[in-house]
């Protein structure tokens, strides 16, 4: 690599992590003064999905930085545990219930971010460094899945999920510096066919496309735009794309605490979870706001739904790995295969 291109990547990185700072603002004495690890309830039907009085863990601290923070759980329900990524450090973290701290799992991950699995259960990453999505295959090298579109260099990709049919979803918002040339223009979502023989540009609309999700039936694609704090909405067709003009905000998520919707996970019945200004929201399928995990951080990075039943909520902030107790099942990853 080019020292040239070292230099803007760096920058690209810190100018990334001074947006996010001035998104979140400059947190307030009322917030610092706000107790932490609680839960709050907006609307009755809170009680349905969690208790108030559910203790929320800390599970291992002390990763991120200038380069990129905490992100990206998934839980790998064969071996029982949880991969993360310290995007700072470049490695993939493993935490196993019951052993203690998270270990590493993987040294140089190209600052990898959002992760997931495919219908093989093989594990599919957003690269930040290589501005790449890639597919790890079971003798352990790489595929790569995406890079380019229509021969401009991606910009960033952020976070990924894979649908039932085995198509493939990103978000690439890039950063706050101008794209080369030989970059792609659009901070967008992009869609992969299973084979990946095609790939798609399906959402255009957005400042900065982050975490994204579907609905259980697959119907609606959420997706975070953290530039703009909220979450937003589209009916998926039977292509795989969206239709454009059901384009919609889902939730706003801003206010004067710190915190920007970023990763995104739904459970089997539509509630809708993501960080936003305060902590993490639990969200209806209509986009009711039922209540508020408050971990006293000044932002949520990425969810995730683990364990033998899919009820630990696994959130990792810009430096800590928590997990609380939910009553309803998160949607389990790799998604089913859908019969026709």
């Amino acid at each position: 690599m080019r020292t040239s291109e070292i230099s803007r990547r760096h920058m690209l990185a810190l100018a990334g992590a001074a947006g996010g700072l001035a998104l979140t603002g400059k947190i307030s004495g009322a917030w610092s003064a706000q107790a932490a690890g609680k839960i709050e309830q907006m609307d009755p039907a809170l009680a349905n999905i969690i208790a108030t009085n559910e203790p929320i863990r800390q599970l291992g601290t002390g990763y991120g930085g200038d380069i990129g923070p905490a992100e990206g759980p998934v839980w790998i329900k064969e071996g029982r545990y949880l991969l993360f990524d310290d995007i700072e450090h470049a490695r993939r973290m493993k935490y196993t219930p019951g052993q203690g701290a998270p270990t590493v799992a993987l040294e140089k991950t190209n600052e990898a971010n959002g992760l997931t699995r495919d219908l093989q259960g093989r594990i599919v990453s957003a690269e930040h460094l290589t501005r790449r999505v890639t597919r790890q295959e079971p003798d352990g090298s790489f595929t790569v899945v995406a890079n380019s579109f229509q021969g401009k260099r991606l910009l960033r990709p952020n976070d990924v999920i894979v649908k039932s049919d085995g198509a493939i979803y990103f978000t690439d918002p890039g950063g706050p510096l101008a794209p080369e040339q030989w970059d792609v223009t659009v901070s967008g979502v992009y869609r992969v066919s299973a084979d990946l023989g095609s790939m798609s540009l399906i959402v255009d609309d957005m400042v900065g496309p982050n975490g994204l999700a579907f609905s259980p039936d697959e119907k609606i694609l959420y997706v975070n735009d953290s530039r703009r704090r909220h979450v937003r909405a589209y009916d998926l067709q039977a292509n795989g794309t969206v239709a454009k003009q059901t384009s919609r905000v889902f939730a706003d998520l801003g206010g004067p605490e710190p915190g920007v919707p970023d990763g995104m996970k739904v459970d089997t019945a539509g509630n809708v979870y993501t960080g936003g200004g305060g902590g993490l929201y639990i969200m209806d399928s209509k986009g009711k706001k039922l209540g508020r995990i408050v971990h006293g951080q000044p932002a949520t990075t990425n969810v995730a739904f683990g364990g033998d039943d899919w009820k630990t909520l696994y959130f990792t902030t810009r430096s800590t790995l928590f997990s609380v107790n939910v009553k309803v099942p998160g949607v389990p990853v790799p998604a089913t295969k859908k019969s026709a």
